[in-house]
């Protein structure tokens, strides 16, 4: 089978992009349901005869995770993705699938935040064949913390959190999670917690360590898998993080890629790509 990766537009556009990842070319267009939308991710399934995608019920919010066949990327339904406006999920290695639901109803024409008062982020845990099996909520003060990204660290679920509370508060931005244990939150000293702004745009994993980004903040915050922080790097408009070996590749938005560790941000190179916040390793 060959290499294909899944481009998945929301601001604007409503459908995906499947991409020959060796020659570059488009292979299929992918549209939603009506009353539907993407809403940012995807994943294959173990066999890659699947691809689920993260996707909202337009009028609601209410999460799906869409059913796609491949190779002919043929629409065969959806199952409830266990909460409101799910954007990452992650197929773990049995085949199980984690989705990030970050509780936020959103205007289906622009976007506009509905319910942050009542919002509840979840992560659902559900089986290769769609059945709920776990499911974990932040603590009631924390419920503001939206739940966007994951990374797989070990036998835990990192997940990347963005903060739609006071602003003045330095919340965890960075958790972990394993099913059928209460989550676990990354503390980081104060100042650096608001260097971050109350925003994890990306998060990765290594070995041995887990990274996660702030645009708005221009920094990049490294933790070991235990939960302790490491280090905090600046550079205005950090945005992608993926795995590098035993460190990590970073973006940013003015077009640069750097190499990080918890000792160092190095330069690699420069170019005129405005990259955002989605950098995907390839294996």
């Amino acid at each position: 089978m060959r290499p294909e990766a899944v481009a998945f537009a929301r601001r604007p556009g409503a459908y995906a992009l499947v991409i020959d990842c060796v020659g570059g070319r488009l292979l299929h267009r992918l549209t939603p349901p009506e009353g539907m939308q993407f809403n940012g991710h995807g994943a294959f399934s173990a066999d890659g005869s699947l691809l689920m995608t993260s996707e909202v019920i337009g009028e609601t919010s209410d999460g799906r995770v869409g059913l796609w066949e491949v190779p002919g990327y043929r629409r065969i339904g959806d199952w409830p993705s266990g909460g409101i406006g799910p954007h990452d999920l992650k197929r773990l290695a049995d085949g199980r699938i984690l989705v990030a639901n970050g509780g936020i109803a959103t205007d289906p024409a622009d976007r506009t935040k509905l319910n942050l008062p009542t919002m509840r982020p979840n992560l659902t845990l559900l089986s290769a064949e769609g059945a709920p099996l776990d499911q974990m909520e932040l603590p009631g003060e924390l419920r503001p913390n939206s739940i966007r990204h994951l990374a797989l660290a070990g036998d835990e679920v990192a997940f990347a959190m963005q903060w739609e509370g006071d602003p003045s508060e330095p919340v965890p931005l960075l958790g972990f999670w394993r099913p059928g244990s209460a989550p676990r939150l990354a503390e980081m000293p104060v100042e650096e917690a608001f260097a971050m702004q109350g925003y994890a745009g990306s998060i990765a994993a290594t070995g041995a360590q887990v990274a996660i980004t702030s645009s708005r903040g221009g920094a990049v915050a490294i933790f070991g898998l235990g939960g302790a922080h490491l280090a905090t790097h600046h550079r205005a408009d950090l945005s992608g993080v993926a795995p590098r070996g035993a460190d990590f590749l970073l973006t940013d938005g003015l077009g640069a890629t750097w190499r990080c560790d918890d000792t160092t941000l190095q330069p690699l190179m420069r170019g005129t790509t405005a990259w955002d916040n989605h950098l995907v390793a390839l294996a």
